[in-house]
């Protein structure tokens, strides 16, 4: 080991032991993480826990190499696989740490800080489409759910039966106001696809699409299937397909709803309510909670090791620095815009 690799090692620990002791004078309470990290990954079966963060790596890789696809052909010979698969870890391990997702919007900076023609819409075009297949997927889980339960329509749809005219109304206005509001914003609808199809090149190529796009994504799908029914094992709940449909539309609402970092509470919450009947609470919570830590501290060790093999530790802390105070400014601004709308809108009603 040569003396460049030493001191870049010896600078890992000293940074991992500088964030640390920040965190424990912050009052984040890391110590205690680590230590729920450390109880639960003992309470796991070693083979169970191997085969979940192969696995894991596996979806990671897989989408990593749509985006590259969707990349590739939006902005030619100015990408390459291992800044896009470092980058897409990143976002993973920042999403499982920080709230609303933030972590793709650091994702976006950091490519289009690298890439010279990239451009923000252009990656929100491409995020449209790298999340074509997600789509479908959830609106299958969400339809089967639908569908297993006994008497569903009934339920869902007494108010039709009951109120014919009513619906009827509901349809009819809710068709005129979304024709209303369309025809005011078409125009920006227009602007703003002008600037994002960039990101959607790779759909007029519909052999490298679903060869290259969705086949990695259905295979990051699967393996998220494989990853929930790991852990069910783990714990000794029975693995069926309806039980993993459950658990993953619960994910799935819980992801949309929660603001908290990685949905903590929210999912724990959902997951007990679907597998209710299946398992006790408090062996749905242990399962939830070890998959949740597990996940969220393999996503964030794979990141650390690609953005240093990738963009060196100096690189790659200045990218991910500047990348994030990006995204935490335009999430700001963002916010800002809202707030200023809604408080001119409320005057103007006044």
């Amino acid at each position: 080991m040569n003396r460049g690799t030493v001191k870049r090692i010896l600078l890992i620990v000293l940074a991992v032991i500088v964030m640390g002791a920040f965190a424990n004078l912050v009052g984040w309470g890391i110590r205690s993480w680590f230590k729920d990290l450390w109880d639960t990954i003992t309470t796991i079966p070693a083979g169970h826990l191997v085969a979940s963060i192969l696995i894991m790596t596996l979806q990671t890789t897989a989408t990593a190499y749509a985006w590259y696809t969707i990349l590739r052909f939006a902005y030619p010979h100015e990408v390459r696989f291992r800044i896009v698969y470092a980058s897409y870890a990143a976002c993973v391990a920042l999403n499982n740490i920080l709230p609303a997702n933030l972590g793709t919007i650091v994702m976006f900076i950091m490519l289009t800080t690298i890439m010279v023609s990239a451009t923000f819409a252009g990656m929100l075009g491409g995020f449209g489409v790298q999340k074509i297949f997600f789509c479908l997927s959830g609106a299958f889980v969400y339809l089967y759910l639908f569908l297993s339960v006994s008497g569903t329509f009934d339920i869902k749809f007494e108010f039709v039966h009951e109120n014919p005219w009513a619906t009827l109304a509901l349809i009819g206005g809710g068709g005129v106001l979304l024709f209303l509001m369309a025809r005011r914003f078409w125009p920006r609808v227009l602007k703003w696809w002008e600037q994002a199809k960039e990101g959607g090149q790779v759909l007029t190529h519909p052999g490298a699409y679903f060869g290259r796009v969705f086949l990695p994504s259905f295979l990051a799908w699967c393996s998220g299937i494989c990853v929930v029914g790991i852990f069910l094992a783990a714990y000794s709940i029975p693995v069926t397909f309806d039980t993993i449909m459950k658990v993953m539309g619960g994910n799935s609402v819980a992801n949309t709803l929660s603001v908290t970092p990685g949905g903590v509470g929210v999912t724990q919450a959902f997951n007990v309510a679907s597998l209710s009947g299946v398992t006790d609470s408090a062996t749905a919570t242990a399962y939830s909670v070890a998959q949740q830590l597990v996940g969220t501290a393999w996503s964030i060790l794979y990141a650390l090791v690609l953005m240093i093999w990738v963009f060196g530790w100096g690189g790659g802390k200045a990218l991910m620095t500047s990348s994030y105070e990006e995204a935490k400014r335009r999430a700001a601004a963002e916010k800002a815009a809202r707030d200023a709308k809604k408080a001119a809108e409320a005057g103007a009603a006044a």
